[in-house]
């Protein structure tokens, strides 16, 4: 079977282009040039994995990525000539599984295509067992794919949910640069440490009591990540986090 690829994208020549290499390679690929356009587009094909711009003609593909985000955990790619950190930051605290800029190499978007799907489909088909991790500030359930916190659920993109999934399983163990990146983006992209430390940022946002002072989710410098369900001076693992 096909995978599916939507492509949206007002520029008609990068879409064409684009459109004709995928297809050569034995994608599908279905093509929006509007947010309204993406969005009835997703509903009536479902594809495998979303290719989106961030300026359209009638609003940001921001829009595209909360419809997608109600109701489906497709892996999205964001394609655009914006460079700034903060549209980054933006995008993927949105919901996108990574943001690739203009121009860029074909091999390389290949590279992250295969690496979105591989971690779709390793997330839908693993077995292995699965448990509720519970700290005083919140509890991760790894077999529904929750987080609840103080207030109540806690929303992690799907490439976050990757990377706290794999450092709770490591169960206090270091778990070095390396073997996260290749773990999280397969062996085809191991380069893109900066790209670990922006869904570093976003995961202490969300679940860290002080985001700039973590003491959950720790970085050893030069070395890795480790996740420590039980920080010093933290004596009490509530059943359930509080709410309110």
């Amino acid at each position: 079977m096909e995978t599916t690829v939507l492509l949206v994208d007002d520029q008609p020549g990068f879409v064409n282009a684009l459109a004709l290499n995928l297809r050569a390679r034995g994608y599908e690929v279905n093509e929006a040039t509007t947010v309204q356009h993406a969005i009835a587009r997703f509903e009536e094909h479902r594809p495998d994995v979303v290719l989106l711009d961030v300026g359209l003609p009638d609003g940001s593909g921001r829009q595209v990525i909360d419809h997608i985000r109600t109701s489906a955990s497709t892996p999205i790619i964001v394609v655009s000539a914006r460079h700034d950190d903060r549209d980054i930051v933006a995008m993927l605290d949105a919901g996108a599984d990574g943001y690739i800029t203009k121009p860029f190499g074909l091999d390389e978007l290949l590279a992250r295509l295969r690496s979105a799907l591989r971690r779709t489909t390793s997330s839908a088909s693993s077995e292995q067992p699965l448990e509720v991790v519970r700290t005083p500030h919140f509890e991760i359930d790894l077999a529904a794919r929750v987080v609840r916190g103080p207030s109540g659920a806690v929303r992690l993109t799907p490439t976050e949910w990757a990377i706290v999934d794999h450092l709770c399983r490591a169960n206090g163990r270091l778990v070095p640069h390396h073997e996260l990146l290749e773990a999280i983006w397969g062996s085809e992209v191991p380069q893109h440490n900066n790209y670990l430390r922006v869904h570093m940022v976003q995961i202490r946002r969300k679940l860290e009591p002080e985001p700039n002072h973590p003491i959950y989710f720790v970085t050893e410098p030069r070395q890795g990540l480790r996740f420590d369900q039980q920080p010093q001076g933290i004596e009490s693992v509530p059943t359930h986090p509080t709410a309110g």
